[in-house]
């Protein structure tokens, strides 16, 4: 069994979708439900509530999966709100260390910290704190394997490479043209999020081993990508959250 962690739906699909064929025994985790509070991008689609879009994008998941032959069944929805997974270090953290108890993974595969997204750093905080939990309590949690997402690197959107780290291998999969249309595939089946995805590399897909990180500084110098936004998180705030998630569960 393999867990993959994923902050939104369809972020697996980014890092690993051309690998999916080769998960059959895999159970997908989504720490939030892709619908931010905001309304904006809901409105933006044509949804008049929070709820609506969250299940347009819940079933666009769901479709993805379909054609990549993976049942509904393995895939759960933690149920955070967009943007707002910070808030919530602790509670990831103890779904995750349950299900990651309950299910013993082999490899437990997610995002990189790297300021790309709150969600996404917030997501690969949560998954580095429970397996810490489990090592304490006498469990092995499995290898913690990253995918490539997005970060912001002189003053650019970088997509589909980790920030430099020259103590930890890459993995590239470069992908066959029979795998990038597979892909393409599976990201048409995101109706709402089109524009977003226009934006990733369909060629290849990269993974390393996740190194330890410090959570209470951020990951690079300069301004992290998601500040260039309002999401309602910046660098010190998300040190307040990690330092207050990490004494509270005394890692």
């Amino acid at each position: 069994m393999n867990v993959v962690v994923a902050a939104h739906p369809d972020d697996e699909i980014i890092g690993l979708g051309a690998q999916l064929p080769h998960l059959p025994d895999t159970l997908f985790i989504h720490v939030t439900d892709g619908a931010p509070r905001d309304m904006h991008d809901a409105l933006s689609h044509g949804f008049t509530t929070r709820e609506s879009y969250a299940q347009a994008r819940r079933i666009e998941l769901l479709e993805a999966l379909s054609v990549a032959q993976i049942p509904a069944e393995h895939c759960r929805c933690l149920g955070f709100v967009d943007q707002e997974a910070a808030a919530h270090l602790r509670e990831i953290t103890s779904a995750l260390y349950e299900i990651f108890r309950a299910f013993r993974p082999r490899f437990v595969i997610t995002h990189s910290y790297e300021g790309g997204h709150p969600d996404h750093d917030a997501t690969i905080f949560a998954c580095h704190a429970a397996r810490r939990l489990l090592l304490r309590d006498g469990f092995c949690p499995g290898l913690l394997v990253e995918f490539a997402s997005y970060h912001s690197r002189d003053g650019h959107w970088i997509a589909g490479e980790f920030l430099p780290d020259p103590s930890h291998e890459v993995l590239v999969f470069r992908l066959t043209p029979e795998q990038q249309i597979f892909k393409r595939q599976l990201f048409a089946c995101f109706r709402t999020q089109q524009a977003v995805l226009a934006g990733f590399p369909v060629d290849t897909e990269k993974f390393r081993i996740a190194p330890d990180y410090d959570f209470c500084s951020p990951p690079h110098e300069g301004t992290l990508f998601y500040e260039n936004f309002s999401w309602g998180m910046n660098r010190d705030q998300w040190r307040q959250y990690a330092r207050t998630a990490l004494d509270e569960m005394g890692l």
